[in-house]
């Protein structure tokens, strides 16, 4: 699937004994799943300077919008969804609790209830962008190369015009950023990211956003 050129990565010779092949990353996440090659330490700067230009105006958001969970329910006001990070870590990604009225919808459709993640990204679990977060069985069926980034709160799966991507074209696409993800491409995700979440938080109620395993039909089965 073409991608347009902001999410292209500028061609840079690259020696070929340096590069991983598939099988290679494959082989070290079975024997040694914590010994993968570190993220670049540019895309961790980035990671770290957007949470804390981030948090003055999310923490605040946070709190509103998780006051009435925490009075309406007595399981609190955060849900931590089990996922698969980098090098097949597991961890707990946050999400509001949200309720089933039109401002619940607003927030899942939107992506907003995941503004929690932040915590995740500044542990250093998840990135700002990156693949889809997802559960452990259904990420043991992804190819090697998408273990070797962090999940991401955002990424080319939410910024592409069209919501109702099937699981097969988003899988591709969160493939693409494993291998071929910079810091222009990142940064030009996160210009993107908001018009594309306010577009998605007014579509229609049926649609559903494609960060987690929301755009799933309610009767499957990550087991089946």
């Amino acid at each position: 699937m073409p991608l347009p050129p902001p999410f292209r990565r500028p061609p840079r010779p690259r020696p070929a004994e340096r590069t991983p092949t598939r099988g290679a990353l494959a082989h070290a996440l079975r024997t040694s799943p914590l010994r993968l090659p570190r993220p670049p330490a540019a895309k961790r700067s980035l990671d770290l300077a957007g949470v804390l230009l981030l948090a003055p105006l999310a923490v605040p958001a946070i709190l509103l919008l998780a006051a009435p969970a925490a009075l309406r329910s007595r399981a609190g006001a955060l849900v931590g969804r089990p996922c698969t990070g980098l090098g097949g870590r597991p961890f707990h990604a946050w999400t509001l609790r949200t309720g089933s009225g039109p401002v619940g919808s607003f927030l899942r459709r939107s992506g907003l209830d995941t503004l929690p993640r932040l915590l995740n990204v500044a542990r250093g679990e998840m990135s700002l962008v990156g693949p889809r977060p997802l559960p452990p069985p259904e990420s043991a069926d992804h190819p090697a190369p998408r273990h070797g980034v962090r999940p991401g709160m955002t990424g080319l799966w939410q910024v592409g015009p069209r919501s109702d991507l099937p699981w097969e074209e988003m899988s591709l696409l969160d493939l693409h950023y494993a291998e071929h993800h910079w810091l222009g491409m990142d940064l030009s995700i996160l210009a993107r990211t908001p018009l594309a979440a306010l577009r998605r938080g007014l579509g229609r109620p049926g649609q559903g956003r494609l960060s987690d395993t929301d755009h799933r039909t309610p009767d499957y089965s990550a087991a089946a």
